[in-house]
């Protein structure tokens, strides 16, 4: 429970179902935008008012080794991390679980946007989308271990809006009916990652030069870690066309730019790949493919390549992005994962 008002309603609705509730909170980083006295106290108020016991776990040391550490070792390798998708992993489905058999639960759940259920048709337990359209969550949940799906509850999983999340907590007067959802990561509530890094990392500001797909030299960069593939504004370069972020090559410690055509990719690679809706995949799958929470899914077809897994688009995709994540569907079951590697 983060305090907010998804996870409280959550909790609600569990035991208006008849479920015997623990209320727990992660302590992850002091200070960050989920994990202050605010938050905890918001928490206890609410698990207070509904009559469930309320517990608060110190896991800062398990956050900073699995998602700080991560976080910046991606930007030290070029790699856009997405913390959020670590942090399912190793913190709420991962210590949580632990925790939560420890208290004698059979389940875990959050206020996540996202289903579980037992499929007839490929005999297992799996992960879908929510009825929340584009607040589904379910590609930020990827990652989670395909022998834990059968004990997540989602129970915001069948609401088409937070509208009406906030509605239920209204009506039942719970004080956080109105607070504002978190946007930022976590860990860096000023949302300036790139001071974040600075301060905890030897990354620290180093120019170098800005180059075309050819070498040619166009203009000086302030650090790769400033810069994301994609990016247009602030190169600071005087070209007779736009030109955007297609790479960086690290050894020489340059950005790479070009023309918007030049974005565009095909094929793509991915890593850590994690399977819940099959252990394998030995022949080209047909699928729908996010690339980024935020974007739209694009048609594809997938084939695992040792430990890795090749997707190719039916149509060529923007600004595919190393260290983002590439996430499978058929229909609205999630099929897996990975990271993307190029």
């Amino acid at each position: 429970m983060s305090g907010g008002v998804d996870s409280s309603v959550s909790a609600l609705l569990l035991k208006e179902r008849g479920y015997d509730v623990v209320g727990t909170t992660l302590e992850l980083y002091a200070g960050s935008s989920c994990c202050n006295i605010n938050t905890y106290l918001d928490a206890k108020k609410i698990c207070n008012q509904i009559q469930i016991p309320h517990f608060i776990f110190d896991c800062k040391e398990e956050f900073k080794k699995n998602i700080i550490n991560d976080f910046i070792n991606c930007y030290s390798n070029c790699l856009t991390p997405n913390p959020c998708i670590e942090c399912n992993k190793y913190m709420k489905f991962g210590f949580m679980w632990e925790k939560a058999k420890e208290m004698g639960c059979n389940y875990i759940a959050t206020g996540h946007y996202a289903k579980t259920e037992y499929s007839e048709k490929y005999g297992r337990w799996v992960l879908k989308k929510s009825n929340a359209g584009r607040k589904d969550q379910s590609y930020v949940l990827w990652n989670v271990p395909k022998e834990l799906i059968e004990h997540i509850i989602f129970p915001l999983a069948d609401f088409e809006s937070k509208d009406q999340i906030r509605q239920i907590a209204s009506e039942n007067n719970l004080q956080v009916a109105n607070k504002p959802d978190s946007q930022d990561i976590c860990f860096i509530p000023d949302g300036n990652y790139k001071k974040f890094l600075e301060s905890n990392s030897d990354i620290k500001p180093r120019k170098g030069k800005i180059v075309n797909s050819n070498g040619e030299v166009l203009g000086t960069h302030t650090g790769l870690y400033n810069y994301t593939i994609g990016q247009r504004k602030g190169l600071g370069i005087s070209h007779p066309t736009p030109l955007f972020v297609l790479g960086f090559n690290i050894l020489k410690n340059e950005v790479i730019v070009g023309e918007e055509e030049e974005l565009y990719k095909k094929e793509v690679i991915v890593k850590d790949v994690n399977l819940i809706l099959f252990d394998e995949i030995n022949d080209w799958l047909e699928v729908d493919v996010k690339t980024r929470y935020s974007t739209n899914s694009a048609r594809a077809k997938i084939k695992q390549e040792g430990d890795n897994i090749k997707i190719v688009f039916d149509a060529p995709q923007r600004a595919i992005t190393p260290g983002q994540s590439a996430v499978f569907y058929i229909d609205d079951i999630v099929v897996g994962g990975g990271k993307i590697v190029c």
